[in-house]
């Protein structure tokens, strides 16, 4: 994992690498946060030391958390291993006791990043420490909420603030915990490109099975590195079992994980790449030319529905149309998610193409 490629530069100066963060979920005792940093450590892998002091959870009377006793088992562990420490922190005061206790790190968790009022708390807290901020996205998949964090620490003074991708939560049957919207952290890493992305699978999955996977597909997408779930005896842990692997099982993931080369200033990589953009472009220029007269043929249906006095949704005729149109996506190698998103899209612009019409003599 450690083998040199090109990452944007950031404030963490990988030199190349890729930055891992890992722990368990939950301090639950001294003896288990040792042997985990004891552990990780030995691994050679791990850059910080994560543990969950403060935990916010959903219902009253779950484990939330040990509190600042915590922090002396991890300043120990920091003191043992050599390992950073980073921790969650939720209020002003959880601020204040992380740093009163050495915390190298402090990062906003994804309830706290939906909530503009508690991020200006913590970054009014931080404003003249020379501290580096992680911010994870928010629970829900809104890109300005987690902008908006970025900026109020970045007004408060903190000038190395770090990203973590951890999924959206989602009502629908999905095979994730958090569905990952890879499109959202690469909207952020365009808008934000000196900011280093850290991807965190052990939330996006939920489970054990698909960490490798979703830890590849960040890397391949050029993320600077992960943050991963570790627990001696996972199985017993007392706050999301099902997501954290063993510090060996850890070593795997990571050894197992294929690094990729931007290569930049390959000429002949870039001449090649090129040509293939062009051939995107082009096709992009051909696809919305389509649909723009996909569009005129819509406002016409339009016009004719509005003189005959027909209603603009013709259910049936949808249900025909995403059935076709999902048959035709598989045929060409596209995914029916993926189908049913371009359908769905497409019939919205044509629907208010005609309401237009319907409101107008257009």
């Amino acid at each position: 994992m450690n083998q040199q490629v090109k990452t944007r530069k950031s404030w963490l100066k990988l030199e190349g690498r890729k930055l891992v963060i890992s722990g368990p979920c939950s301090a639950e005792s001294e003896e288990q946060i040792l042997e985990t940093a004891r552990a990780l450590a030995q691994g050679g892998h791990v850059d910080y030391f994560r543990a969950g002091v403060w935990k916010p959870r959903t219902m009253p009377g779950s484990f939330e958390g040990i509190g600042k006793e915590a922090l002396q088992w991890l300043k120990k562990a920091k003191e043992e291993t050599g390992l950073k420490i980073t921790v969650e922190v939720a209020t002003p005061q959880h601020v204040y006791e992380a740093i009163k206790a050495g915390v190298d790190v402090l990062w906003i968790g994804a309830r706290t990043t939906v909530n503009p009022f508690a991020v200006q708390d913590i970054a009014d807290a931080v404003a003249g420490l020379d501290i580096p901020i992680f911010i994870k996205n928010p629970i829900n998949p809104d890109i300005k909420l987690w902008m908006g964090a970025v900026e109020r620490f970045k007004k408060a003074g903190i000038t190395r603030i770090g990203l973590v991708h951890r999924g959206f939560s989602y009502l629908g049957e999905t095979k994730y915990r958090n569905r990952p919207q890879w499109q959202i952290p690469i909207e952020m890493m365009v808008t934000y490109p000196d900011l280093p992305m850290i991807c965190d699978p052990s939330h996006i999955c939920g489970n054990r099975t698909m960490l490798h996977e979703v830890a590849q597909k960040a890397i391949d997408l050029n993320f600077d590195g992960v943050m991963l779930e570790s627990h001696p005896n996972p199985d017993e842990a007392w706050s999301d079992a099902k997501q954290q692997v063993t510090p060996s099982r850890l070593n795997e993931i990571l050894d197992q994980l294929v690094l990729r080369e931007s290569r930049q200033d390959d000429e002949l990589i870039q001449n090649n790449l090129e040509l293939l953009r062009g051939e995107i472009d082009e096709i992009d220029a051909d696809l919305l030319a389509i649909l723009g007269k996909r569009m005129n043929v819509a406002k016409r249906i339009g016009h004719f529905k509005k003189e005959r006095n027909i209603t603009i949704l013709q259910q049936a005729r949808w249900e025909e149309i995403v059935q076709r149109f999902i048959e035709l996506g598989l045929a060409n190698g596209l995914s029916r998610s993926f189908a049913i998103k371009l359908i769905t899209a497409i019939h919205d612009e044509s629907i208010n193409n005609q309401e237009k019409i319907f409101r107008s003599e257009e």
